[in-house]
């Protein structure tokens, strides 16, 4: 928790990813970035090709994802499903099989609020894509990371993960009532476990780990399944349909939402620190039990002060997580 201060960055909310990648070339970089086809991971896959990278994005429909960076340059196209196994497997074949180094994986895909569902291997929908699916995605590229010389992880997590830890005597939501925001906030928080613990693994091989907050941007496919009042009901749409986009309460464009995982893919102020959470292109503050409870219990609603709970960032938490996950996947660092 030593390294979970903020540094003074110089950037804020309202930052944009022009901002956080002004004067920085990527040239020669290999970059992944999962759920590439539409809002943020299509605005980070732009600016991190705009500025040299070479980019793979990926997605369950490439050639959505191809629609949507049509014109960009520096940019190729694979299919990646995270909720099958099979697929995962198949993406980091190929991609090793290339013998490329791979500077920067961003693990940006991802489900929001679903009813409850199991996926293949009968687990909860939102843990097996959020947290396993990139977890078995990253271990597989291993190799490819540690042959870079220097790499990042960036995986994309969220303020949700204030509501709750990982419940590990029932992750699958068998013995209390499931709620569609408790199992997104579940694999929120297994994202930043996961980002501690393979910076621990890593740091050997300076492959460092960061989770990030993007904001809350409605300005995305995340949300297609809500209806118009559901969408109201949580204070990100305005009654006449539009979204909220006021950053300065927590409610970001997109360009906003995607700078701090590019600002932790690529900036050198981050060099030499790992294994942190971040918000709004910074390493957030860990809450303190006070804080918490004087936001009367909504402990995830934009307009509150950046920071990460510290069930999130324990470092024996992430080592149960993390062994937990090589049982559910079956997959191991090798």
């Amino acid at each position: 928790m030593s390294q979970q201060k903020p540094l003074g960055t110089g950037f804020g909310r309202a930052s944009t990813t022009a901002d956080v990648i002004k004067g920085i070339d990527l040239t020669g970089k290999t970059i992944i970035v999962t759920g590439a086809n539409a809002g943020l991971g299509q605005q980070t896959a732009r600016t991190l090709a705009g500025a040299g990278a070479h980019v793979i994005a990926v997605a369950r429909n490439p050639d959505k994802a191809c629609a949507a960076l049509e014109g960009v340059a520096n940019v190729e196209f694979d299919t990646l499903d995270l909720s099958d196994s099979a697929s995962i497997h198949a993406f980091a074949d190929h991609f090793l099989a290339s013998g490329r180094p791979l500077h920067v994986l961003i693990n940006n895909a991802g489900i929001f609020c679903r009813p409850f569902a199991l996926d293949g291997r009968g687990i909860e929908s939102h843990f097996a894509i959020n947290h396993l699916g990139h977890y078995e995605l990253t271990v597989r590229l291993w190799p490819a990371l540690k042959k870079a010389g220097g790499a990042r992880v960036v995986t994309v997590s969220s303020l949700a993960h204030r509501i709750t830890g990982v419940d590990f005597e029932d992750i699958n939501f068998e013995k209390r009532e499931y709620q569609p925001i408790l199992g997104y906030a579940q694999s929120k928080t297994a994202n930043v476990l996961f980002a501690v613990e393979l910076d621990r693994l890593g740091q050997s091989d300076n492959i460092r780990s960061f989770a990030v907050h993007p904001g809350v941007v409605v300005q995305t496919d995340i949300i297609n399944h809500f209806s118009e009042e559901e969408r109201r009901g949580v204070g990100e749409w305005t009654e006449d349909g539009r979204p909220v986009v006021n950053a300065e309460q927590g409610y970001k464009s997109i360009p906003q939402g995607a700078a701090t995982s590019v600002w932790a893919a690529t900036s050198p102020q981050l060099h030499g620190l790992g294994g942190v959470y971040c918000e709004s292109s910074d390493i957030a503050p860990v809450l303190t039990p006070e804080q918490v409870a004087s936001w009367g219990g909504i402990a995830a609603d934009p307009s509150h002060p950046a920071g990460v709970m510290d069930f999130a960032i324990d470092p024996e938490t992430a080592r149960r997580l993390w062994a937990l996950s090589e049982n559910l996947t079956g997959t191991r660092l090798s």
